[in-house]
């Protein structure tokens, strides 16, 4: 698929029944093929008649990010899913895409936004907060959201994005005075404002499924029975309703470092979920200082690549919370 950077393509179908309204995006960053390679092959299966949407609205978006596509990298001009909200006066492409994309989400119910990961490990779901009424992130879904989580295929699911992000950019903030539009943009409050995030603030629920490795020839068939899962589970199509995991392992973000120079390194290849225990070194500072396990956990989300400034790897823990399976 070679999409046009001058527009967003999206496929909706609408059943003749009343139904949830579904969005599912893919290639929000565009070096993360998985998604879309899923959407194609449910796309294929709705032309030929092979799979029928009967009920509600279905609305696909097989590339979320036409620049950073075509560019084969994981931004165009910055990261699509960071400070995601319609602006007046659009700065970049990515401004631009999200004048469009946001009132499409805000047309919709619920979120499936089909993500890969930069080294190695299994699928995970990405969870957003239990319900409240706080500032943060207002939520009252979270049942809804839980149950559609525990049918994607994922054995771990993590939760605490939006309140770990939050904590981080106070960090920046006290650490750096921003001059420059991608340090202002990093350390904006709604910095960790995303798909989902921005879905959750237009009333619905969403969740991000990080589907394997980017280059995992298993992503896309990963990412391919989610999206069934997601349809049979809100009845938009005829099948049998997919069953709710009864095991799985439950995370939740704890913090967020960023790499501060080029010469940050790892202290070995870290894969997303590895276990530390408190006191392990996970890497080090350009001037040598360790960076130390606080406690014992997990490794999430790890870039040796990642831009001075930014997110180098999360720290992640065993989560109480108990999900609603239905």
């Amino acid at each position: 698929m070679n999409p046009s950077t001058h527009s967003l393509a999206s496929h909706t179908f609408h059943g003749l029944e009343a139904g949830p309204r579904l969005i599912v995006l893919g290639a929000v960053h565009g070096n993360e093929i998985g998604g879309t390679r899923g959407i194609e092959r449910v796309l294929d299966e709705l032309a030929r008649g092979d799979l029928v949407i009967v009920r509600g609205t279905v609305t696909f978006v097989p590339i979320t990010n036409p620049l950073a596509w075509t560019l084969k990298r994981r931004a165009g001009d910055r990261n699509l899913n960071r400070n995601l909200r319609p602006v007046a006066e659009p700065q970049d492409y990515e401004d631009r895409i999200a004048n469009v994309l946001c009132p499409l989400l805000a047309a919709h119910d619920v979120l499936l936004d089909l993500h890969s990961f930069h080294t190695g490990g299994e699928p995970f779901a990405m969870l957003g907060p239990q319900d409240n009424d706080g500032m943060l992130e207002a939520f009252s879904h979270a049942t809804a959201e839980e149950a559609l989580a525990l049918r994607l295929g994922a054995r771990r699911l993590v939760e605490g994005w939006l309140d770990t992000y939050a904590t981080g950019v106070r960090r920046r903030l006290a650490r750096t005075a921003p001059t420059e539009r991608a340090h202002l943009l990093s350390t904006d409050p709604d910095y960790g404002i995303g798909t989902t995030e921005y879905m959750r603030r237009m009333g619905g629920y969403a969740v991000t499924l990080e589907c394997g490795q980017h280059d995992d020839p298993a992503a896309p068939e990963f990412a391919w029975r989610a999206i069934r899962n997601t349809l049979a589970h809100l009845k938009l199509v005829e099948a049998p309703a997919p069953a709710a995991r009864d095991s799985f392992e439950l995370l939740r973000l704890t913090e967020v470092i960023d790499r501060l120079h080029p010469d940050d390194q790892f202290a070995r290849a870290w894969c997303s979920f590895d276990p530390v225990s408190a006191g392990d070194t996970i890497g080090t500072r350009h001037d040598g200082t360790p960076v130390i396990a606080p406690q014992d956990g997990y490794i999430v989300f790890p870039n040796p690549t990642s831009t001075p400034g930014n997110e180098w790897f999360y720290f992640a823990q065993r989560s109480t919370r108990v999900l609603h399976r239905n």
